[in-house]
C-alpha cells in the first residue's frame, strides 16, 4: 500500500495577472487607511496639548484618544496621566472635573 496520498487540486488554481492586481489593490488601499489612521492620531494627540485649546478641549481629545472618560474621582492617579499629555497642570484637571460635576448637577436639577 502506498503511504503517500494526494490531495484533489483544481485545474486552474493558477495565480493570474488579475489576481496579482487585486493584492496589490488591496495592499495599496490598507496602505493608504494605515496612512489616514496615522494622520487622525497625530491629529487628535496634536490637539491634546495645543495650547490654541482650552483644558476642556484638550481633556476632552485625550478622552477620545484613549476611548475613556475622566474620572470623578479627584484623587484618581490617572488624573496625573491627562495633566502629562495634556501640558496641563493637575490642578487645571481637577478644576475641569469640578466643572463637569457642577454642569451635571445643574442638568439634573
Amino acid at each position: 500500500m502506498n503511504a503517500m496520498t494526494s490531495l484533489p487540486v483544481a485545474k486552474d488554481e493558477r495565480f493570474t495577472f488579475r489576481d496579482a492586481e487585486i493584492l496589490s489593490d488591496y495592499r495599496q488601499r490598507r496602505a493608504l487607511e494605515e496612512r489616514e489612521r496615522a494622520e487622525l492620531k497625530r491629529v487628535d494627540l496634536a490637539e491634546q496639548h495645543s495650547a490654541l485649546n482650552s483644558a476642556d478641549v484638550r481633556i476632552r481629545a485625550w478622552e477620545k484618544v484613549h476611548g475613556l472618560r475622566m474620572p470623578a474621582d479627584s484623587t484618581h492617579p490617572v488624573l496625573e496621566a491627562i495633566a502629562a499629555a495634556t501640558q496641563l497642570t493637575l490642578l487645571d484637571v481637577q478644576n475641569q472635573q469640578r466643572l463637569r460635576s457642577a454642569q451635571r448637577a445643574s442638568a439634573g436639577a
